[in-house]
């Protein structure tokens, strides 16, 4: 052994420092404070502690008519003076009626000074003055808090846009205007509040299904584990278990369908289809269609035709891969420790995802304070320039512009750190996944080093070497670090230009370049494709690195030229494998996700009563269904790198041995059965 790719190990290191000081910078220079409050005209947080906006959480806008759009409202600085405030208005009102009734109707003008400026107490300042100056806003309207933002309070009455069940208001400024002079923000709010409502229902059966949630996959690991330690003694029957497992549930639900379609017949509005009530918030009306149902049941039709068909047309082939997966099993029966090794590669994972989420979050917050003149007049040379507001006040701008304001505006900067913030999220974002599919090529390399000295065992057990789980992964890091960084390179590398194909594709969406359009399409397709054909070569360059220690490309180049000399193994073995493994994993989550279907929608008459009661039964049933996927993905990708392993080792076995006594084969007798028997009888002299 030796060390390989030492040019890039070198790299690797110096880019993982680079980016523990870009961290370090985007930490000093971040505040994540500018995400979690909105920010007043004085750039001053709301609702931050031990301020003065202490309890003043929200974000009040004195003219909301001059915002185009809630986006604008969230994302830029509405042109108009904004304040921290307690709570939303709750009625309508305008500066000029408060102030005419104050001497009467004091408690009118203490509710509304509560929206004008901090310390402004003058109702004898005139109201052109006032509005000129902006002390306090023309006009309050009924709003309710959003996102820490006060939005006017719109709903419908009759198909008729109101506020408050109003259709005009006062605008402060003498005129009546009707509530759809709001209708370009209210299309926009309305679509997210509705998604809100769906969010915050989401969240509440989270918060009290989510101790049942970790039951679920708590019980989807202990059947994987199950499985996997059954399989070293009955693979064959457990696979075919898995087999028509997967296609009784399949079986099961198609059923179900049929009952749930045959059960709405008659019942009114079941016929209607799902053109005919569009988008509902609430996804139980769709299953009281009967065309939801039919569509689920064709579906599930299709799928048990397909798993059917593939099993009559490969059932040979599926013989040969449950013998293979049975000398998986051996393999994995002497090196136990394996099966837990994804362990090690999910916390890399999150560690690496921790960082770079924390990392782009600083850096998304690293920008100054920058505030920019804003003026009533619209002639004003000065306005939307920047300002300094602890001088503003010592300048002209007052007497050429009166009733400009500096304001605050947005976050930014003019030194060269802030001229390059993106493309130092760019870079975060390429380092993240170079260290990702790092970790994911150091596991993949690991386990194969561990495998691959099971098969090269001349006496097995015996002469497997101690803790070759620990071994192997100490010889990867040592030796093989630059080989590993240097397939995840080329693996970001594609990663990063199909996430920036995704960015375009998204930003083109609505152009009608419809060349565009077709050139992205190829673009992604084809690079999509490179990415696939890169993970399989990698994959086995990582074999070929743990087996005989040498560089990457020229694993890489003798793994391919190993599978195309046994392309036809290749298709039947591996691929057929991975088919059994990946019907496992379904059965595993359809298996605890009926289990889950049963109990939240109290079906289970002995957990009836322990079942939560939830907006959407589906949040948590999804949860526990994807959750189980991936737990069962997580133990069963042990089981396909170790197939991958036994199976490079065989071919590689083949060429370079013929079973004579000078040179025997490293394979079990078992394996000199399963495959390729004429080419193991020794070669005649």
């Amino acid at each position: 052994r030796h060390c390989t790719d030492i040019i890039c190990c070198v790299i690797f290191i110096v880019v993982i420092l680079g980016y523990i000081a870009l961290g370090i910078v985007a930490w000093v220079h971040g505040d994540p404070r500018k995400v979690i409050y909105p920010t007043d005209s004085y750039g001053q947080f709301c609702g931050q502690k031990d301020t003065l906006n202490e309890n003043k959480t929200i974000l009040f806008y004195f003219n909301i008519l001059k915002c185009a759009s809630p986006v604008v409202l969230i994302n830029l600085q509405c042109p108009t003076t904004q304040l921290c405030v307690s709570k939303c208005p709750d009625r309508f009102a305008t500066y000029i009626d408060v102030q005419a009734s104050y001497r009467y109707k004091p408690d009118q003008w203490n509710y509304f000074r509560q929206f004008c400026k901090p310390g402004f107490n003058n109702p004898r300042k005139s109201v052109a003055q006032v509005l000129r100056d902006e002390d306090c806003p023309s006009m309050i309207i009924p709003s309710r808090p959003f996102l820490k933002r006060c939005f006017p309070d719109f709903s419908t009455k009759n198909g008729v846009l109101t506020v408050a069940n109003q259709t005009t208001f006062k605008d402060g400024r003498g005129k009546t205007r009707n509530v759809t002079d709001l209708r370009e923000a209210a299309n926009g709010i309305n679509n997210v509040l509705d998604a809100r409502s769906v969010g915050m229902k989401i969240f509440e059966d989270y918060a009290i299904s989510w101790y049942w949630i970790l039951i679920g996959l708590f019980i989807a690991m202990i059947v994987s584990l199950l499985f996997l330690v059954l399989l070293r003694f009955t693979a064959g029957v457990l696979f075919w278990i898995f087999i028509f497992g997967v296609i009784g549930i399949i079986g099961y639900g198609i059923w179900h369908c049929y009952w749930e379609y045959d059960h709405l017949k008659g019942i009114p509005g079941s016929d209607l289809t799902v053109y005919d009530i569009g988008f509902q918030t609430d996804f139980r009306v769709y299953l009281q269609l009967r065309q939801t149902w039919l569509a689920f049941m064709i579906i599930l039709c299709v799928v048990e035709v397909i798993i059917i068909l593939m099993l009559i047309f490969l059932r040979n082939r599926i013989r040969i891969a449950i013998a293979l997966l049975k000398e998986g099993s051996r393999a994995i029966g002497y090196i136990m420790s394996t099966l837990f090794y994804p362990v090690v590669t999910f916390i890399l994972i999150a560690i690496c995802i921790s960082y770079w989420a924390v990392t782009a979050v600083f850096l998304a917050t690293s920008g100054e304070p920058m505030y920019k003149v804003m003026a009533n007049q619209t002639l004003c040379k000065y306005a939307n320039l920047t300002c300094d507001p602890e001088t503003f006040n010592t300048t002209n701008v007052t007497k050429l512009c009166p009733g400009a304001q500096c304001t605050f505006a947005f976050y930014g900067g003019e030194s060269l750190y802030h001229k390059y913030i993106f493309i130092f999220q760019l870079a975060n974002a390429f380092v993240f996944l170079w260290l990702v599919n790092f970790a994911i090529a150091l596991g993949q390399c690991t386990l194969a080093g561990a495998f691959a000295s099971y098969y090269w065992a001349s006496r097995k057990p015996a002469d497997i070497p101690l803790w070759p789980l620990f071994s192997s992964f100490g010889r990867a890091i040592r030796y093989h670090t630059g080989s590993l960084a240097f397939g995840a390179l080329i693996l970001a590398i594609v990663q990063l230009i199909r996430v920036i194909l995704e960015y375009l594709d998204h930003k083109l969406k609505g152009t009608q370049n419809s060349f565009t359009r077709f050139l992205l399409c190829c673009l992604k397709c084809c690079f999509w494709c490179l990415e696939k054909f890169l993970k399989f070569i990698n994959r086995n360059a990582y074999i070929m690195i743990a087996i005989y220690g040498k560089n990457f490309c020229t694993s890489a180049k003798d793994a391919f030229f190993l599978l195309m000399r046994n392309v036809v193994r290749v298709a039947v073995l591996d691929k057929v494998t991975d088919f059994l493994l990946f019907l496992g994993k379904i059965l595993v989550a359809g298996g605890v996700g009926v289990l889950a279907f049963f109990f939240f929608t109290q079906r289970i008459p002995v957990f009836a009563q322990e079942a939560p009661t939830l907006n959407y039964y589906w949040v948590p049933l999804l949860t526990v269904i994807i959750g189980s996927y991936l737990v069962a993905h997580g133990f069963f990708s042990v089981y396909a790198m170790c197939v991958d392993t036994l199976f490079l080792c065989f071919c590689e076995d083949l060429e370079r041995n013929d079973g004579s006594t000078a040179k025997p084969y490293f394979m079990s007798a078992s394996l000199h059965r399963i495959l390729g028997k004429k080419e193991l009888s020794p070669k005649k002299a």
